[in-house]
């Protein structure tokens, strides 16, 4: 008998290599994504250069470079600097023409002053002291020392004083609140107040008198300073440690100046505490949904339908789920709260307005399909010899359900929870019917009790971005902030995510579950 030739595997052409393709520009597009956030957002807290320019009409400016452009006749390019000195100028950014700039340098003595009002100072600074003290305006020889001297104590002061704000005056006004007839506690907030109008009044008085680099001088206030640097004098390593510091802050701080400066602090714990009770609250629903549908209902076609519209419900846009909440949890239960329990507070309102409640609620009426449709395909895959095998050796079916099934569902239900945490970090149209605030400095958990105050509201990173990006009274300004924002949104969702799968890693391990291939 004579054998025939062997045949060779079907080529796949070049269908493999487009695939291939496509995966690979994706990670690329998706890593460039990611490498222009970062620089631009970390970038922002570097001590960039400031560099003085001579224009050919005689004006000198001093500024940061931000980006360069051409001109619109085509002859010639144009610069945009920031120049700071808001409450000298009116606005903070000028555009120069290149061909106009007839002399530039870095003077090692201009420093850039961050204040509490009208932004950064760049110029030179003159003199330190009282009022009376500069009233001359010689320039001191030690003026930088005593700078960098006074505004560390301020440091110190600031610290004393929001540290009695915090430890005594919040836990005596509360407890006044409880109890108004106790006189020890309005005689201890009397102490507190005076001990505060102290280190306030120690933090005034001294002065600092600036110069911009064509001339004209100010008087700033030292305790409206909250830092001082000296760019183009800073080597290497303080440049290093200034962007450490600038990061710790932006991270450890609240926002300020309009959400255009300051940290997201209180951002951060919000979208973190909102989406950890919104996975708390939509994992024991999603998993009994997905479990009674699978295990418990009859499969026919009513348990089908019921499948369609869950899987329809996760394509709902979700301000249509913001709108839900805001009608029924908000108006509708908040305010029968309100009146049943909260009746001596009204008409102000405690759970009928938006907070961290119904904002969680609202995610987790939107996460809700994600998890019941994840948690039924892990079960679906779970083969019938398991639960035959349980049923065998004696088991009720709800034993087998609890000890057997369940547990090699769970990575299953952490599949649907990483889905939907990374899907309701990043929703902001539905927080802005239900409970996500512009600014909210305090932070929804503290020392009284209940400890986590439900009926608050919070910030959100996404919402801060939205409104830094688009509200900010200095867009041009606020858009590094924006950037280092949406870094700090990407890494929390991982964060959470990683959290997850390490999870579910665990547990597949753990009760012998195969990942589908």
């Amino acid at each position: 008998m004579k054998l025939g030739k062997r045949r060779l595997p079907r080529p796949e052409g070049p269908w493999a290599w487009l695939a291939a393709g496509s995966v690979a520009l994706s990670l690329l597009m998706l890593g460039g994504l990611l490498l222009l956030i970062a620089g631009r957002g970390l970038g922002h807290f570097w001590p960039a250069t400031v560099v003085q320019v001579e224009m050919e009409d005689g004006r000198l400016l001093a500024g940061r470079a931000v980006r360069e452009l051409p001109l619109e006749e085509g002859a010639g390019r144009e610069r945009l600097y920031f120049t700071a000195n808001r409450d000298l100028d009116g606005h903070a950014w000028h555009w120069l023409p290149v061909n106009d700039i007839v002399a530039s340098g870095t003077p090692p003595e201009l420093i850039v002053l961050e204040r509490r009002r009208h932004g950064q100072f760049i110029g030179r600074l003159v003199a330190v002291g009282t009022v009376e003290a500069i009233r001359g305006g010689t320039p001191q020889q030690a003026a930088w020392a005593r700078l960098e001297a006074r505004l560390a104590a301020l440091d110190q002061l600031r610290g004393e004083r929001e540290r009695l704000r915090r430890e005594v005056l919040r836990p005596l006004i509360r407890q006044l609140d409880a109890n108004q007839g106790d006189s020890d506690a309005r005689r201890a907030l009397a102490e507190a107040n005076a001990r505060v109008y102290d280190l306030q009044q120690a933090m005034r008085g001294e002065v600092a008198l600036l110069e911009s680099v064509d001339g004209r001088r100010l008087v700033q206030p030292l305790d409206e300073v909250l830092r001082a640097w000296r760019p183009n004098a800073m080597s290497l390593s303080q440049k290093l440690a200034a962007w450490a510091g600038g990061v710790w802050r932006f991270l450890a701080e609240g926002p300020r100046d309009g959400n255009a400066a300051g940290g997201v602090w209180p951002a951060i714990f919000g979208t973190v505490l909102m989406v950890l009770l919104m996975s708390l609250l939509v994992t024991p629903f999603g998993v009994l949904a997905a479990v009674y549908l699978n295990e418990v209902a009859h499969q026919g076609r009513w348990t089908q339908l019921v499948r369609i519209a869950v899987r329809n419900l996760a394509g709902v846009p979700s301000i249509v789920y913001g709108v839900f909440g805001l009608g029924v949890f908000v108006y509708g239960i908040g305010s029968s709260l309100d009146e049943w329990f909260f009746s001596d507070a009204l008409p102000s309102p405690t759970f009928g307005t938006g907070g961290l409640l119904w904002a969680s609620l609202t995610l987790a009426l939107l996460t809700l399909p994600v998890v019941i449709v994840a948690t039924e395909e892990g079960l679906a895959r779970i083969p019938v010899e398991q639960r035959e095998g349980a049923l065998a050796l004696g088991a009720t079916r709800l034993e087998t359900l609890a000890r057997v099934v369940l547990p090699m569902a769970i990575p299953a239900m952490l599949t649907g929870v990483i889905l939907a945490v990374a899907r309701a970090a990043g929703e902001v149209a539905p927080l802005l019917l239900v409970g996500v605030a512009k600014l909210a400095p305090q932070v929804p958990v503290d020392a009284e009790f209940p400890f986590l105050h439900l009926e608050r509201k919070f910030m959100h990173l996404g919402y801060h971005i939205y409104d830094t990006a688009f509200h900010s009274n200095d867009v041009q300004a606020a858009m590094p902030l924006v950037y280092a924002t949406a870094l700090l949104l990407v890494l929390v969702i991982l964060v959470l995510n990683l959290t997850a799968i390490f999870l579910r890693h665990h547990f597949r391990v753990r009760h012998g579950v195969q990942p589908r291939s």
